[in-house]
């Protein structure tokens, strides 16, 4: 679901949505969503609020499947300077994980799997220290061997 062709590392965005459409790019690039489902996530996140904002750093920013979801995948988007996404806990944001389901089932059971290597202590300061896409991969392939490890297959 997700592979180094789908991570950006130092990516400079002027505001969250700036970030939040580099993270949809990379979706639309893996013919994994349709051009307006970038378009929807943006809105998603002017008319519901930096609640996408779900953990210190980072960001997860979605749409309705019917938004234009083609196929389940998630992006990540390493910002080379933090921004500002109005969550008050949690800003600034360094990290995006786009995401695409293309049900809600999946989609609930994709962000269990991402909040379970965000508990992860250090899992995001190591994302950010990633010089390349393929470092971060090698990075969130650890912290999967990790969780399987200690029995919380995601």
């Amino acid at each position: 679901m997700l592979t180094p062709r789908m991570i950006r590392v130092g990516v400079r965005a002027a505001d969250w949505r700036s970030a939040i459409v580099a993270a949809g790019e990379l979706l639309v690039e893996a013919g994994a969503a349709e051009e307006r489902y970038v378009e929807a996530m943006v809105r998603v996140a002017c008319e519901l609020g930096p609640y996408i904002v779900v953990a210190p750093g980072v960001a997860m920013p979605h749409a309705r499947p019917e938004d234009g979801a083609k196929r389940t995948a998630i992006s990540l988007v390493c910002l080379a300077d933090p921004v500002e996404f109005g969550n008050e806990e949690n800003d600034p944001v360094e990290t995006v994980i786009g995401l695409v389901a293309v049900d809600h089932d999946t989609h609930i059971e994709i962000m269990q799997e991402l909040a379970t290597l965000l508990d992860m202590p250090h899992f995001v300061a190591s994302i950010q220290k990633a010089a390349t896409p393929e470092g971060a991969h090698a990075t969130v392939l650890r912290a999967l061997e990790e969780v399987v490890r200690e029995g919380g297959v995601p």
